[in-house]
């Protein structure tokens, strides 16, 4: 029990630096800021739950105690509850059930966990929007002061002169467009930061010999059904208008990057014994990463194979059944 507190006291140093790189306000800080919550997944699957809460903790009252209490709770929202509570599921497991002599374990499905990646990206995002304003009009309002502030600083803009962006004719109607947008893109770069630092966790921890769970076919990961039906729910609210609206939209843009994993997923299962498996899968993953607008691509292919079952049909026609998690 020692031995994980330290660890998790260590996790938890580590993803406090990495958190308050940044500060430095450099590109590179960006990333660094992303992979806040990869050190505390560690000790959590590979060592214990409670090391990535202690993790949680100490990173947390450290950064309280360095900078202000807003890094406290900005670094347990962000990096370290998700954390803790995605490492306790992960390594959560229950007997199997199909008959009474059955043994081994059931492990957490993949799909789920990639699931609470996307509803914990929404509930940081959420948490964050009252902060802008208590109506839709004065989040809107707040939001673009707090833009226009930071364009200001970028272009070193005076306070009382009209803001000017280089190369934009309408620097208005950006900050208008970016109003809306901010909120969407942090939930959907929330969701795969969550899903991806679990997954880099989950493999360093494989690579270490510590890993106690066998690793799943990601292949074969599914989301719950009731997870469409509370996309097509956001989807349709996100309309409303006001702060309904847009709670909607950001429940809405993190339940469809849950999708874009399991576009993914359905690539690797489609394309399994093509000749240009590497070909087409390496394209798909740099255009994403180059580009970014083609992850809308696997989301729609994960919204499909939910309805018609890609996979099933795929593993069909090679002459063996479905083996998908059925999530």
């Amino acid at each position: 029990m020692f031995q994980n507190v330290l660890i998790g006291l260590g996790g938890g140093a580590a993803g406090a630096l990495l958190f308050a790189s940044v500060s430095s306000g450099s590109w590179l800080s960006v990333l660094l800021f992303y992979l806040a919550p990869l050190p505390m997944m560690i000790a959590g699957i590979g060592w214990s739950h409670w090391a990535a809460m202690a993790g949680a903790l100490v990173g947390a009252f450290t950064l309280g105690a360095a900078f202000s209490s807003m890094f406290f709770f900005a670094f347990l929202a962000v990096a370290g509850l998700p954390a803790w509570w995605l490492s306790y599921l992960a390594m959560l497991a229950r007997p199997r059930a199909e008959t009474p002599a059955a043994t081994g374990l059931e492990w957490y499905p993949a799909g789920r966990l990639v699931l609470w990646a996307s509803l914990l990206a929404m509930l940081v995002v959420l948490a964050a929007v009252p902060m802008f304003g208590l109506t839709g009009e004065a989040f809107r309002r707040g939001m673009r002061e707090a833009l226009t502030q930071l364009f200001r600083i970028e272009t070193d803009t005076p306070p009382n002169a009209p803001l000017v962006i280089p190369g934009v004719a309408d620097p208005e109607r950006v900050i208008d467009v970016l109003a809306a947008a901010v909120p969407l893109a942090a939930a959907a770069i929330a969701t795969v930061t969550n899903a991806v630092n679990l997954w880099l966790a989950g493999r360093v921890v494989k690579l270490s010999g510590r890993l106690a769970r066998p690793w799943p076919v990601l292949a074969d990961m599914r989301l719950p059904p009731a997870a469409a039906m509370a996309l097509l729910a956001a989807v349709g609210l996100s309309f409303a208008g006001g702060l309904v609206g847009i709670a909607a939209s950001v429940a809405a843009a993190s339940l469809l990057m849950a999708y874009g994993f399991v576009g993914f997923a359905v690539l690797h299962a489609v394309t399994d014994g093509l000749p240009t498996r590497g070909m087409i899968l390496g394209a798909a993953y740099a255009s994403v990463f180059l580009i970014g607008w083609p992850i809308f691509g696997a989301c729609a292919l994960g919204l499909v194979d939910t309805v018609v079952d890609l996979r099933g049909r795929a593993a069909r026609r090679r002459g063996r059944g479905d083996p998908g998690e059925r999530g």
